[in-house]
């Protein structure tokens, strides 16, 4: 099968969106399939390369004279490339594909993750729509989406070709009790709400330590908050961290304190690491966190509840090794192998006389002769 995914950009700079379109291309590109990315490029070039996926430049900066550019390389590279399954993972593509179609025989799939996004209906052009959630799929067809178009398939990086073995990583050094999260600097990541929770507890707990990995750009304003605390010295903004899982492994407590969020795939590798839980209950964090078996839920945008939840696990550490325990059983489902397998089966609802070849079996039958 031939399949082209798009994505406005394939930089290294934690976007999860992006590395859900990486893992997918590289794990088809092992599995025989012929498979390239369309996008405005960036650092995992090399590894599409090393998994045998092309890469093809495509600027989809929604400008007025670019907007032109983009749909006459598209159709260059559809006429070119000839795939069978074009798969768009941003709103930007997924407009592209299903516009500029006529003349060419593929079918369009698209992924909704920010489904909070206006511009989210938009992903319903495709003949397919995949969501990375229940609670997105819900949302989707409350917004107009057919669903019949709608397929569940959650999301998972474990396993990722874009990251090594879990054991093969060194723990950061951190200040125990370390408190992490790994998010966007972004005002709908509960950043916020975090330091303020944070500045709560401090003086209870004057071992303890937050630490913020990631970067974007409202960094600032959560810099000038944490400087305004009376234990800013105790907030550690460690920016983008392209081994984000060094933290988690050093991490008594993970939070993610989003206001929304599609599925929460750094839970995942949270979950992986060991570490306890607090999360915001929206959206489609309780399916990541089992509804609450596997972590602490508490109300977005709630600081004073947070600072409870933390307040108890830090007070209790048989409840705190409890919820790390918990974290870290039924997490084979997260693996990105799993995802890749279910993708391919709604690429098949849309390619239905299509017959796999692996490569292997490509070379016994030239063997054979």
């Amino acid at each position: 099968m031939k399949i082209l995914h798009l994505s406005n950009h394939i930089q290294e700079i934690g976007n999860g969106i992006v590395n859900v379109a990486i893992d997918l291309a590289c794990l088809q590109a092992k599995n025989g399939h012929e498979v390239a990315v369309a996008s405005a490029g960036g650092e995992y070039e090399i590894l599409l390369t090393r998994y045998g996926a092309k890469h093809f430049h495509l600027d989809q900066t929604r400008q007025p004279l670019n907007i032109m550019k983009s749909g006459w390389r598209f159709r260059e590279i559809i006429t070119k490339f000839q795939p069978d399954i074009v798969h768009a993972h941003m709103m930007t593509g997924v407009v592209l594909a299903g516009v500029l179609r006529s003349g060419f025989d593929y079918s369009l799939v698209s992924t909704v993750h920010n489904e909070f996004q206006r511009s989210a209906v938009l992903m319903g052009l495709a003949d397919r729509v995949i969501a990375v959630s229940h609670a997105v799929a819900n949302s989707m067809v409350q917004r107009g989406i057919p669903s019949h178009k709608l397929r569940v398939v959650a999301n998972g990086g474990l396993g990722s070709p874009r990251h090594r073995q879990l054991q093969d990583y060194q723990p950061q050094p951190l200040h125990h009790p370390a408190i992490t999260t790994v998010a966007g600097m972004y005002t709908r990541k509960g950043i916020a709400e975090l330091i303020t929770a944070f500045s709560q507890i401090a003086d209870e707990f004057p071992q303890a330590h937050l630490y913020l990995v990631g970067n974007g750009p409202d960094r600032a304003i959560f810099e000038t908050m944490a400087h305004n605390t009376p234990v800013s010295d105790r907030i550690h903004f460690e920016g983008f961290q392209p081994e984000p899982q060094r933290y988690m492994l050093a991490t008594d407590i993970f939070v993610l304190a989003s206001h929304c969020e599609s599925f929460g795939l750094v839970l995942t590798e949270a979950r992986e690491a060991g570490c306890a839980i607090i999360a915001s209950d929206v959206d489609g964090i309780p399916e990541t966190l089992d509804n609450g078996q596997a972590g602490v839920l508490v109300p977005s945008r709630n600081s004073r509840t947070l600072a409870q939840a933390l307040t108890r696990l830090l007070k209790d550490p048989q409840q705190l090794r409890k919820w790390q325990i918990r974290a870290q059983q039924n997490t084979e489902r997260f693996r990105a192998a799993r995802v890749n397998e279910e993708t391919l089966a709604v690429y098949r609802e849309l390619v239905p006389n299509y017959h796999f070849v692996s490569r292997r079996e490509s070379r016994e039958v030239l063997v054979s002769k």
